[in-house]
């Protein structure tokens, strides 16, 4: 689609306090209409809080969504928006606050109930919940939306723990076999019961079922395969009018057969939301301010020039919020490409950490990281940093960088390549940092920047195509599936995690320790003894060099003063998208 005039920062801001952008609605400490909202307000509150129904709710985005189907989906702000037309047996609570990261019922009447000594966990369709055409909601389609993720050649971006899990070994999923009775990880015994079938105990199973869309039921006849994403089937409050169209954008409506009564977790307020993709984050930005777009949907934050605008201009600085959002923007070198743990090292030691502390905003842009886990996860401990000083002045070692070089056999230093997101120009200065930086000890490194939309499984998130093109490191960011050390490592971590696509395990790391702390913590029933295993592995990880801790992400978002319900929701570290809407 053509880009609309971009609005200059100037003009934007001549805009913005000619509109007197400011929050109104809750207090800073309620939300509760009490006056108007100050800056960081949001990040514990609800701001603007309004039932108005009517109106029409504008996202819009730099690239676009890695998919939108629930089940293929891996980046936080498409699984936050898909709940917007898409409901699976758990979710997480819309809350403010530390609240908001607690997995709840959403279509199951309950948490799960666990049998057979922890190998078999049985849920409960609520009565009367139904899909956009009237139709009823049945236990086999949520068996058959867990059963197609078994495909990886279709459904290549979401998470894999259903294959890691469920007692189906050998099930190539439904789109090679039609015949649902052989999948046996899942059983219907009737059209409201969902039992799971489980390899072995796992005690954080209700996590694993709510913090994705890969429970969020699909008919079989509905399905279209990776084409279902244009399109998908709604269970939730709004529903596609027309396929959404890639790299352009789509519309959402009202969905009749949506009720209130069985969904506590989300609202129907706007008549219309509409997604504009494939835009500049600067236009994105100047947008916002000017109040003609609600919600940037990567959640991620305005870029530099506006976020000058936005802390030196008052009645701006008040229409914004700047959390610790549970994202850590972290380096992954990958393991493949570079086997060698002292070449590893090298990189480690010579990266400037003040350089990338600036690229992602400064102080508020984020917190030095230290640990893998960030801050926001329960029981993480701060962790020892290995190669770097957790200190934002810290600019590397190069002496240190050079002796590991000549420990790997390298004196010279070596040849690499770096990806990063090209729609984002955070990580495009990160990358350019680490280039400046490594080359200070004669590592050189080619630069090559991909989409997001296909770079979490078309490139770094391929192994295969990491292994083909030589790609040592890149940038990655990581909010916890859950607020565990299990929903935040394991997926980047654990060999049993690495998949052909829409790989998370972007270190391609294969090490027998961690694979066997993660093989024994799924026993352990007491919390706080799986919290010590979940630290044993982040400090092997950093150990290894196999990620660099870099930032813990702090977004300065913003949200225009005609944008009601809004808040920080802790499970998706950027503004809920469930509750939204418009007051103007």
């Amino acid at each position: 689609m053509k880009s609309p005039k971009v609005v200059t920062s100037a003009a934007a801001a001549a805009v913005a306090l000619s509109l007197g952008l400011s929050a109104c609605g809750g207090s800073d400490d309620s939300g509760d209409g009490g006056g108007s909202a100050k800056f960081d307000a949001g990040s514990t509150a609800v701001v603007n809080a309004s039932d108005k129904k009517g109106g029409v709710l504008k996202y819009a985005q730099p690239d676009d969504f890695d998919s939108l189907d629930p089940a293929n989906m891996y980046y936080a702000y498409a699984l936050n928006f898909s709940r917007v037309y898409s409901r699976g047996l758990m979710t997480y609570a819309s809350k403010p606050g530390t609240a908001g990261a607690e997995i709840v019922p959403d279509l199951a009447e309950a948490k799960g109930v666990v049998g057979e000594g922890g190998k078999t966990v049985t849920y409960t369709l609520k009565q009367g919940v139904k899909y956009e055409d009237g139709s009823q909601i049945k236990a086999a389609d949520v068996k058959y939306a867990v059963a197609r993720t078994f495909d990886r050649g279709v459904l290549r971006n979401g998470p894999s723990y259903f294959t890691q899990l469920l007692d189906a070994d050998g099930y190539k999923g439904p789109f090679k076999d039609k015949n649902l009775d052989n999948f046996k990880g899942v059983d219907t015994p009737d059209e409201r019961t969902v039992v799971f079938k489980l390899k072995k105990p796992f005690s954080e199973f209700d996590q694993v079922v709510g913090f994705a869309g890969q429970t969020n039921p699909l008919p079989q006849a509905k399905d279209k395969g990776e084409r279902y994403g244009l399109h998908p089937f709604s269970s939730g409050p709004y529903k596609f009018e027309g396929d959404y169209q890639p790299k352009k954008g789509g519309v959402l409506v009202r969905n009749e057969h949506w009720d209130q009564a069985t969904d506590p977790n989300r609202k129907q307020l706007p008549d219309r939301i509409e997604i504009q993709s494939a835009l500049k984050a600067e236009e994105i930005d100047n947008r916002l301010i000017s109040g003609s777009v609600h919600v940037d949907l990567p959640g991620s934050g305005v870029q530099a020039a506006a976020r000058q605008q936005i802390l030196t201009q008052p009645k701006l600085k008040d229409s914004a919020d700047n959390p610790l959002a549970g994202f850590h923007w972290y380096l992954p070198i990958n393991t493949e490409v570079i086997p060698n743990v002292e070449c590893r090292k090298a990189i480690v030691w010579a990266t400037d950490r003040s350089a990338l502390f600036r690229a992602y905003g400064g102080e508020v842009g984020g917190e030095p990281a230290t640990s893998i886990q960030p801050p926001t996860v329960a029981g993480r401990e701060k962790g020892t940093d290995f190669y770097t000083k957790a200190d934002a002045n810290y600019t590397g070692d190069p002496a240190k960088a050079k002796e590991a070089l000549a420990a790997c056999g390298q004196p010279n230093g070596f040849s690499t390549k770096m990806v990063f997101r090209s729609d984002r120009p955070k990580e495009k200065l990160a990358a350019e940092a680490m280039k400046q930086a490594l080359e200070r000890v004669g590592i050189k490194i080619e630069l090559a920047g991909y989409p997001s939309g296909t770079y979490t499984n078309e490139q770094f998130g391929s192994p295969a195509w990491t292994k083909k093109e030589k790609v040592g490191l890149g940038t990655y960011g990581w909010a916890p599936d859950w607020s565990t050390g299990y929903g935040y490592l394991q997926p980047i971590t654990d060999q049993d995690a690495i998949v052909d696509t829409g790989n998370s395990n972007t270190s391609v790391l294969k090490d027998a320790e961690v694979n066997k702390k993660w093989d024994e913590v799924v026993s352990i029933q007491d919390p706080a003894a799986r919290a010590k295993i979940y630290n044993e592995i982040d400090q092997r990880v950093r150990e290894q060099a196999a990620i660099i801790p870099n930032v813990y992400a702090k977004s300065l978002l913003f949200r225009p003063s005609t944008l009601a319900n809004v808040y920080l929701h802790a499970g998706f570290g950027m503004y809920n998208y469930a509750t939204l809407g418009v007051t103007g």
